[in-house]
């Protein structure tokens, strides 16, 4: 993994660096539609007003930076403008971005992801589990921060690896609110004096769960405020490709050492819980025709009050109804839909096997060719 100043002329992506520059510049500088998923953890604009002191009079290590400072909202609209224009030129048709803010900038920034056209999918909550305390006591403590994640367009075809989120989730469906810990411990990088290298450095665990859901391995990650590198590690642990832009030194010089550490997973690790909707189509014909199940065979439904006889044709017919596994399902129910392949069993052994055992044989074959 190497730094390197931007290159104009470049023809191909500077895959697996960290680019030294303003990233409004950087971006367009490279090929258009080239990215498929942005994190920005861009400047907040705290708009923090003298020093924050703890109840013993200790100071709070707070973002003070030049790089969160701007003369007026306004001034912050346009950065914000100029970035999101240069980030929208870059992410491929079917590409995506997540940002990240808090209450300071988050509604503005997402008002503008809308005015430049990017379709927003979901804002997540992320609920910290160790957030720090609000000192002064005038406010509630500000225990979260918002991301939003939005497609290039209406239209795009955008990643989004839900199986492999609900397996993550312990088998439930994922929800919009997140909680995970801020950065702390040992997660949390130090400078040469022993101080934070980044104020806002991010938990890996936070990239961990973006990435996962919503990019494959080989997928290019760019990160256009790279700060120490949370999302190069993440990506590279997950076998994805990432560009960092990053003007600071300093911030290269850790998140460089950093990733230079990180070990790719093997190729088996990285495979996830796949989308069933990804999976081959197989008609309920098929089984018929290959004998899995034969003509005049009796389905029982689920709850074993209905049953249907199998026709040659792969329909079903069932009471006063004909039509497919789905319709005579629905119709038997008087439901406006029904998945006939958990719906319908066969009996094996004085045993109930849903349908759907057969279909997954099948496509396990289709696999293995």
């Amino acid at each position: 993994m190497t730094t390197r100043t931007k290159d104009r002329s470049a023809a191909a992506l500077p895959l697996n660096t960290i680019i030294a520059g303003d990233c409004i510049e950087v971006m367009r500088s490279l090929p258009a539609e080239s990215i498929d998923l942005i994190f920005a953890d861009p400047p907040y604009n705290l708009q923090l007003r003298g020093e924050l002191h703890r109840p013993d009079n200790s100071r709070v290590d707070a973002v003070t930076d030049a790089w969160d400072q701007f003369s007026s909202f306004a001034a912050y609209d346009e950065f914000t403008r100029d970035w999101l224009s240069a980030a929208r030129r870059l992410l491929k048709p079917n590409g995506a971005i997540w940002a990240i803010g808090s209450y300071h900038n988050v509604f503005r920034m997402g008002a503008e992801l809308q005015n430049q056209g990017f379709w927003i999918l979901n804002d997540v909550v992320w609920r910290k589990s160790n957030p720090m305390p609000n000192f002064r006591g005038k406010r509630l403590t500000n225990a979260h921060e918002t991301l939003i994640w939005a497609a290039k367009a209406e239209a795009s075809k955008y990643t989004f690896n839900y199986e492999a989120l609900k397996s993550l989730n312990e088998g439930v469906q994922m929800r919009s609110d997140w909680v995970l810990p801020i950065c702390n411990g040992g997660e949390r990088l130090k400078d040469e004096n022993g101080d934070k290298a980044h104020p806002t450095q991010k938990p890996e665990s936070l990239l961990h769960r973006v990435l996962l859901a919503t990019t494959n391995p080989g997928d290019v990650v760019l990160d256009p405020f790279f700060g120490t590198g949370t999302t190069g590690a993440v990506a590279k642990m997950l076998g994805r490709e990432f560009i960092g832009i990053e003007r600071e030194e300093s911030y290269r010089k850790v998140a460089t050492a950093r990733i230079d550490k990180i070990r790719k997973f093997d190729k088996e690790a990285l495979e996830i819980t796949g989308s069933k909707r990804a999976e081959p189509r197989v008609a309920f014909g098929v089984l018929v025709e290959r004998g899995m199940l034969r003509p005049g065979e009796e389905l029982w439904s689920l709850n074993g009050r209905f049953k249907a006889k199998v026709r040659a044709d792969g329909t079903l017919i069932g009471n006063d109804v004909k039509g497919s596994i789905h319709q005579v399902g629905a119709h038997l129910e008087g439901a406006p839909s029904c998945n006939g392949w958990t719906y319908w069993h066969f009996k094996r052994d004085g045993q109930r096997v849903p349908i759907d055992v057969l279909r997954q044989q099948i496509r396990a074959e289709m696999g293995a060719h």
